[in-house]
């Protein structure tokens, strides 16, 4: 009965998809991150970190699942080429209707008089096990309807429940084998085969790095993507034509000026803390100037003449990171 009053509570806050799992322990999340720190060794200490997913702590007993999808919303096409949608779309911004979606479901659970516990869970295999989609080659999660362009979230609870049968196989089986488009349109190749994916590699990483972000060997593949990546899920044929809806997303225009790779060159700490890391927080408070380098690169990697100025004047920028990068991108350019 509770299991149904969740689902049915899910349904009318405007998830695509609830299920709900036994809080077990994620054996086969565990041997991917073996597999993965045998594969690619330079990036093992990355993978550790992830090694808390595997068991959930003693009291859980069940994960509820849910999916929102963002593919919703109108696409700025000046912003696309920069950002990843899902950036773009994020549903933990306060003031959209999808967070206090989240926040009205929490509460209901609790009111059901189920303890939620804090804890991190590998979301997109808790959702393949709670039936709400399938793997592509690519390590997303898609749904029939709306392919990857899906978030999904998660909560651990302290009660048994009845729960949804796990898939026998939880792959997508609409993904051909003989599709390599996510692996051949990879910028850094992080992706190398199915199922696999090098995270020291992943752009979406790289990006919030301060470490990572200055790497010159990966300055140059990393191409014009200053906050996500989206390369993979772009070419894949499962989410072809996905993004059909003209929803405006709130507030999103308001925050296009500050977006664009040369207003953030000249933007100040106090702008980048009150107002665009509160919207855009991975990269860390105190990141303005790995925000600068990331786009002085992708203005680098445009190759467009308009940007000239800009990446020239920061040569002599204060920041030793900063005119690195400036220097790098004029010798690159030859100007």
């Amino acid at each position: 009965m509770l299991s149904k009053k969740i689902k049915d509570k899910a349904k009318q806050l405007g998830y695509t998809a609830c299920g709900i799992i036994p809080a077990d322990t994620f054996d086969d999340y565990e041997e991917q991150l073996n597999v993965r720190s045998r594969l690619f060794p330079e990036s093992k200490e990355r993978y550790d970190d992830f090694r808390c997913f595997v068991t959930p702590p003693e009291d859980a007993k069940s994960i509820i699942v849910c999916t929102q999808r963002y593919n919703k919303y109108k696409v700025p096409k000046e912003s696309e080429k920069f950002y990843g949608k899902m950036y773009l779309f994020d549903n933990r911004i306060s003031y959209i209707e999808d967070y206090r979606a989240n926040t009205e479901f929490e509460t209901f659970i609790k009111m059901l008089g189920l303890g939620i516990i804090e804890a991190p869970v590998p979301d997109r295999l808790a959702g393949a096990r709670a039936g709400l989609g399938k793997f592509g080659r690519n390590n997303f999660l898609y749904d029939d309807k709306n392919g990857s362009f899906i978030i999904i979230e998660t909560w651990i609870v302290d009660k048994e429940l009845d729960y949804d049968e796990t898939p026998e196989d939880t792959r997508l089986p609409a993904c051909n084998d003989n599709c390599h488009k996510c692996i051949e349109a990879c910028p850094t190749k992080a992706l190398t085969d199915k199922m696999t994916m090098d995270i020291g590699k992943c752009i979406c990483r790289v990006q919030f790095d301060g470490k990572d972000a200055l790497n010159e060997d990966m300055r140059e593949q990393m191409g014009i993507w200053l906050y996500g990546c989206d390369a993979c899920q772009d070419v894949c044929p499962m989410n072809k034509d996905k993004f059909t809806e003209t929803e405006e997303y709130p507030l999103l225009s308001d925050f296009e000026e500050l977006m664009k790779p040369e207003t953030i060159m000249e933007m100040d700490e106090g702008t980048y803390r009150s107002i665009l890391n509160p919207r855009f927080w991975y990269a860390g408070e105190e990141s303005l100037w790995l925000w600068k380098c990331n786009a002085l690169r992708t203005m680098i990697n445009t190759g467009e003449s308009k940007y000239h100025e800009t990446i020239r004047k920061h040569k002599s920028n204060e920041d030793e990171r900063i005119s690195n990068m400036a220097k790098w991108g004029c010798e690159k350019l030859g100007i």
